[in-house]
C-alpha cells in the first residue's frame, strides 16, 4: 500500500476493484464501511454483487476480465471533461500524451460494449473519483489475469491522472492475500531480486551480498512457480523445498501440480500441519506457528511488526533455525544465533529496512522505508513527488482473456475466497465453528442460469474444464452475472483449482490467469 490503514475510515472517495474486502480483508473492509458512514463516496467494481456493493454510491458490475477497458474509460471521461490534475500531471509525470491518445477511443459507449456496464454509470464513477482525493483498493481480481500487470498499471495511471499519489487519503493500495506476503516479497521471495527488490543481475548489488555472506552468487534469474512446476513435470528439476505453502490446493491445474511433485527426486515440505502437499513429501519438517516463535511480519501497509513467542513447544525449531541447519549441512560455514541478529543483517543489506531494529519496533511497528534519519518510517509513499523522479503513465490496451468460452465450454467461472476460511483451510479447516458456517465446496450461480440448466439449490453437479472435473454443490446467488459462476478455492474436496489452469500467463510477471476459466456443467444422475 502507498498509504496507511489508519487513513481509510476518514477517506473522501474510495474505489474498490477486483477485491472483496468485507470478506477477504475484514479489518480494512470494516474501515471502508465506517468511511461510508462518515460521508465518503464509495465506488465498487466487481462481477459479483459483493457485500460492499450494497453500501456503494456506484456499483459497476463488469464482465470478468474487462478491468482495463473500464479504467481506461474512466480516464477518458476525466480527461475529456478536464477533471484531471493538470498542474500535478505537468510537474510530476511523463507519458501523458501517449495515455491521452490511447484512452481517447475508450468512450463510455465503447467500453460499455466490452465490460457490460452502462455508459452513464462509467461516466458517473469517473466524476466521483475525480471529485476529491481518492484512494484505490485492489486485490487478485486485478492481478490474476493474463493482463494483470497492465491492470495494475492502469490503476496507477488513474491515480496519477488525478494527482492522488503522495496524498493523505489517496494512493494505490493492493490488499495482500496472506499474512506476510509483503514481507516475503521484501525479503527476496521473487525469482529476480535480492531482499529490497535489488536486482540479481546488477553486479554491484550482487557483490554486496557476496561480501556479506562469503559465497559466490548466481546472476541467473530464477523461475516463477508455473515455470518450476513445468520443469518438474518434465524431469528438469530434481528437488523442491516448500515452506508454509500448499500448492496441492492453492495452485492452478492441481492434476498437473500432483504430477510435477511426484516426478521430483526429492520433495521437502516444512509446515505446521500435514497438508495435502506434505502428504506427497519425501521429507516433512515440522514448523512452529506464529504464536510459538520470535521474529517480524511485514503487513499490507508495509508495517514491520514484532512477533513474540507466547507458547513454547519442545522439540521443534523455529523456521530460521531449520533453514540455518539445512544451510550448514550444505556447507555454509556461518550460523545465526537469533532472529534479532538476522534483522540486523536485513538492515545492513536492505535500504528500505536500514533503520529498523528490535528496539525501534518494540512497542509498535513502523512502515518502511525506515532510516536512521527517518526512524518514524513512511506511512505515505511519494509525499513530495514520485520516488522514481516522475510518475510514469504506462498506457495499456484492453485485451481478451486467454481462456475463452466455446461450444464445449460455454460458461465462465471465476474464483476467490469467502469470509469463513483462510486460503487452503490448513488452519481454519480445523475450527468446528467455521466448518459449520462453510463446510464444503460449492459453486455460485444466478437463479436464472440454474433454471435454464434445470439445477436446484444444493444439488450436486459435475463441473468440467479443459484440465479436469470436480463434483460440487450449487448455491444460488442473484448478485452474480448470469452465465458466470463463482467458486471459493479453499476446499481440497471439490477443489476449484482442478479446473483452473496455467496455460495463459502474464508475459511480464508470469502470473497465471486464475480468475477466468471456461467450464461446462453436467447433472449427476
Amino acid at each position: 500500500m502507498t498509504n496507511s490503514i489508519s487513513e481509510v475510515e476518514d477517506s473522501k472517495v474510495i474505489f474498490v476493484i477486483g477485491s472483496n474486502p468485507r470478506e477477504n480483508h475484514p479489518v480494512i473492509g470494516a474501515k471502508i464501511k465506517r468511511a461510508k458512514l462518515k460521508g465518503a463516496k464509495v465506488i465498487v467494481a466487481d462481477p459479483r454483487r459483493i457485500d460492499l456493493a450494497d453500501d456503494a454510491d456506484i456499483f459497476l458490475q463488469l464482465k470478468v476480465g474487462s478491468n482495463i477497458a473500464l479504467i481506461n474509460s474512466m480516464m477518458n471521461v476525466i480527461i475529456s471533461e478536464n477533471l484531471y490534475a493538470k498542474e500535478y500531471v505537468a510537474k510530476n509525470t511523463e507519458g501523458f500524451e501517449e495515455l491521452r491518445e490511447l484512452v481517447a477511443k475508450y468512450t463510455p459507449e465503447y467500453a460499455s460494449e466490452i465490460c457490460g456496464v452502462s455508459p452513464e454509470l462509467i461516466a458517473e464513477a469517473a466524476r466521483i473519483y475525480a471529485s476529491d482525493v481518492a484512494s484505490i483498493f485492489y486485490a487478485m481480481g486485478i492481478t490474476q489475469h493474463k493482463s494483470g500487470t497492465n491492470g495494475v498499471m492502469s490503476l496507477s495511471n488513474l491515480s496519477l491522472l488525478c494527482g492522488n499519489i503522495g496524498k493523505k487519503f489517496g494512493g494505490i493500495n493492493p490488499l495482500r492475500g496472506q499474512n506476510n506476503v509483503q514481507g516475503a516479497c521484501d525479503m527476496g521471495g521473487l525469482p529476480n531480486v535480492f531482499p529490497g527488490y535489488q536486482k540479481i543481475a546488477d553486479d554491484e548489488i550482487r557483490r554486496k551480498f557476496e561480501n556479506e555472506w562469503g559465497v559466490e552468487l548466481n546472476s541467473k534469474t530464477g523461475y516463477t512457480l508455473p515455470e518450476i512446476m513445468h520443469r518438474a513435470s518434465h524431469g528438469e528439476m530434481k528437488c523442491l523445498y516448500i515452506m508454509g505453502e500448499n500448492p496441492m490446493v492453492s495452485d492452478p491445474d492441481i492434476n498437473h501440480i500432483k504430477h510435477a511433485l511426484e516426478e521430483l527426486d526429492l520433495l521437502i515440505v516444512q509446515d505446521i500441519f500435514l497438508t495435502e502437499t506434505a502428504e506427497l513429501a519425501d521429507v516433512v519438517l515440522p514448523a512452529l506457528s506464529f504464536a510459538e516463535k520470535e521474529g517480524t511480519f511485514t503487513n499490507t501497509e508495509r508495517r514491520v511488526q514484532r512477533v513474540r513467542r507466547a507458547v513454547t513447544r519442545e522439540g521443534v525449531m523455529e523456521d530460521w533455525q531449520v533453514i540455518d541447519k539445512v544451510m550448514g549441512a550444505l556447507g555454509w560455514k556461518e550460523s545465526y544465533t537469533s532472529s534479532e541478529e538476522i534483522m540486523a543483517e536485513i538492515a545492513r543489506l536492505t535500504p528500505q529496512y536500514s533503520g529498523i531494529t528490535y528496539d525501534l519496533i518494540e512497542d509498535e511497528g513502523v512502515a518502511w522505508p525506515v532510516s536512521s534519519e527517518k526512524p518514524e518510517g513512511t506511512p505515505i509513499l511519494h509525499l513530495d513527488s514520485p520516488m522514481r523522479g516522475k510518475g510514469k503513465f504506462v498506457a495499456a490496451e484492453y485485451e481478451l482473456s486467454g481462456e475463452m468460452q466455446s461450444s464445449e465450454y460455454p460458461y465462465l467461472m471465476t474464483n476467490g475466497r469467502n469470509l469463513y476460511h483462510y486460503h487452503t483451510r490448513t488452519m481454519t479447516g480445523r475450527v468446528e465453528g467455521l466448518n459449520i458456517k462453510s463446510p464444503v465446496s460449492y459453486i455460485e450461480m444466478h437463479p436464472e442460469t440454474m433454471k435454464k440448466l434445470e439445477i436446484g439449490k444444493d444439488e450436486m453437479i459435475r463441473v468440467i474444464s479443459r484440465r479436469g472435473e470436480i463434483e460440487t454443490s450449487v448455491v444460488a446467488n442473484d448478485g452474480i452475472l448470469e452465465d458466470l459462476f463463482f467458486m471459493p478455492f479453499h476446499f481440497a474436496n471439490g477443489a476449484c483449482n482442478v479446473l483452473t489452469g496455467a496455460d495463459h500467463l502474464d508475459p511480464q510477471c508470469g502470473i497465471p490467469e486464475l480468475k477466468v476459466t471456461a467450464v461446462r456443467i453436467e447433472k449427476i444422475a
